[in-house]
């Protein structure tokens, strides 16, 4: 089995918190503001999207020209509207805390690598602790979101390592290919929608029961995929 990884870099929404339930409330009624209903199928399409990217799918997706103040306005409206339900309690995905804890016990380093501008992120931090990460990037803190693999990439600079020296934890499959065009390890641990099965990535239904040996296993499936030319 490879050697044990140095950090494990964690998605918030919708793998530790969630929390895309709420941003489903909030994307639902800024289609309403304009007069359409909102698709499933372009909402599966937000799910882990950056912010201004995510509202030029969505303003597509329902027919409505996506202007910079039109795009200004939404960005506007969904940070207000997901404060106010961050503000109430955000539900964690099972096994989440326990395995936060777990990787701090095991002496690993921790970040926080999320899409959702940082305003917001301090709210998922409040209800995750802060003592459970050593970093946190945020989607406005690079210049491109996720799936563009930059924000793993700061991530480990951050924490002065190789992103082949870590394993990100995900949910949706813009991440996932963020994570892995950066060159992490990969668990997948899909949420609202399904993830390709692809090759280097390990798949499990949720965190309960995650161990250090899980996160060994997936750097071995990542090394095996990339021909152990992964550092």
């Amino acid at each position: 089995m490879s050697a044990r990884p140095a950090a494990v870099l964690w998605d918030m929404d919708g793998t530790l918190l969630d929390s895309e339930k709420l941003w489903d409330i909030a994307v639902r009624e800024l289609a309403r503001e304009h007069g359409r209903e909102l698709s499933d199928e372009v909402r599966h399409a937000l799910i882990g999207a950056a912010g201004p990217n995510a509202l030029r799918i969505l303003f597509d997706g329902i027919g409505v020209p996506a202007t910079p103040q039109v795009i200004a306005e939404a960005g506007d409206f969904l940070e207000e509207r997901v404060t106010e339900l961050m503000l109430g309690p955000i539900p964690w995905r099972p096994g989440a805390k326990d395995a936060l804890a777990m990787v701090r016990e095991a002496d690993l380093r921790c970040a926080l690598v999320t899409n959702t501008k940082r305003s917001l992120a301090e709210y998922g931090l409040d209800t995750l602790g802060r003592d459970f990460f050593d970093i946190s990037v945020c989607g406005d803190e690079v210049a491109h979101g996720k799936p563009d693999p930059a924000i793993y990439r700061r991530a480990a600079e951050l924490l002065g390592l190789a992103p082949g020296d870590c394993v990100a934890v995900e949910d949706s499959p813009t991440g996932a290919l963020a994570a892995q065009g950066a060159g992490c390890a990969l668990i997948v641990i899909p949420c609202e929608i399904a993830v390709p099965e692809v090759p280097g990535r390990v798949f499990r239904e949720t965190l309960v029961g995650l161990s250090v040996d899980d996160l060994r296993a997936a750097t071995a499936v990542r090394d095996e995929h990339l021909g152990g030319a992964a550092r």
